[in-house]
């Protein structure tokens, strides 16, 4: 195997592998909520999958799925009209509904979202929202007396998708593989940072046209770009929604660094004369774990 071959099992391997586990639990809470709020047995109307799942963007052993759930019109002008914290109201209607169909599973109504806890460690994060006029969402948030809340996934969802597209399909595989250094060494990232900073970076990347011959100088290039970003800087606009994006208090810039110093150590094997495949391949699974072939 060559460095093309490595980094394509690397990309095969970090694949979400049970889509259909996934899609049936999506389904069936559609069905649910559309039969109790809508009158309507479909599976697929009125929900979308949104976070990285949505985005394409998330990796096999993911624990969650975020999915949207469009409540009608009148459901939000019943509970806005509560004296007392309606969202909470309505995060417990929406949760009791999903009880009819999952009674055996842990449901809970935490803040914003209804979180359903699987046995195999998948939970699902259920938001039932409101579309608005500008297609953005309204939802609930039941924290300190209850607000609404405004979120805009479309746009990021459609944002990664075109200028993967116009990338020759590197900008996904790209976010995946930071979601496996991210797992691997901790890296205080949130996933839709990740995506951000990607988007960004490939955005002006010479080679983003190449495939995967190029990935090694693609990663390395990348955790550069990432050590490069100022480290006072709180927050990023997401693409496509343009939504501030928050960093966290911890700073990953240190462990980009790092990542890049030992991307650039796995280059050097990869360029020895005679060739180090093996060394090389140590240190992109110091990286990124053992999905990347040995």
């Amino acid at each position: 195997m060559g460095l093309a071959d490595w980094f394509s099992s690397f990309c095969s391997n970090i694949q979400v592998k049970n889509g259909d586990s996934i899609s049936r639990r999506y389904k069936a809470i559609t069905k649910r909520l559309n039969t109790d709020f809508r009158s309507s047995s479909s599976d697929t109307a009125n929900s979308f999958y949104a976070g990285s799942y949505g985005r394409n963007t998330a990796i096999h052993g993911t624990s969650d799925v975020d999915m949207i759930y469009v409540l009608p019109y009148s459901v939000y002008k019943q509970y806005d009209e509560y004296v007392g914290n309606g969202q909470s109201a309505l995060l417990q209607a929406v949760r009791n509904s999903l009880r009819n169909t999952y009674s055996t599973s842990h449901i809970g109504a935490d803040g914003q979202v209804i979180a359903i806890k699987f046995d195999d460690s998948i939970t699902f994060e259920v938001v039932p929202g409101f579309v608005n006029k500008d297609k953005s969402y309204t939802f609930p948030d039941s924290n300190e007396g209850g607000s609404w809340k405004t979120t805009n996934p479309k746009p990021e969802i459609a944002a990664i998708r075109t200028r993967n597209d116009a990338c020759n399909g590197n900008l996904i595989p790209l976010c995946r593989m930071a979601r496996a250094w991210k797992r691997q060494c901790s890296v205080p990232m949130g996933g839709l940072l990740i995506d951000t900073l990607a988007y960004q970076f490939i955005g002006s990347w010479e080679h983003r046209d190449k495939s995967f011959i190029y990935y090694d100088w693609m990663c390395r290039d990348f955790f550069a770009f990432l050590a490069d970003q100022d480290k006072d800087q709180a927050y990023w606009k997401a693409p496509g929604s343009g939504q501030w994006v928050y960093a966290g208090k911890n700073q990953f810039q240190y462990k980009a660094k790092r990542a890049c110093n030992m991307a650039c150590e796995a280059i050097a094997h990869e360029g020895a004369d005679p060739k180090r495949e093996w060394s090389a391949k140590q240190k992109w699974r110091e990286i990124f774990g053992t999905s990347f072939p040995d």
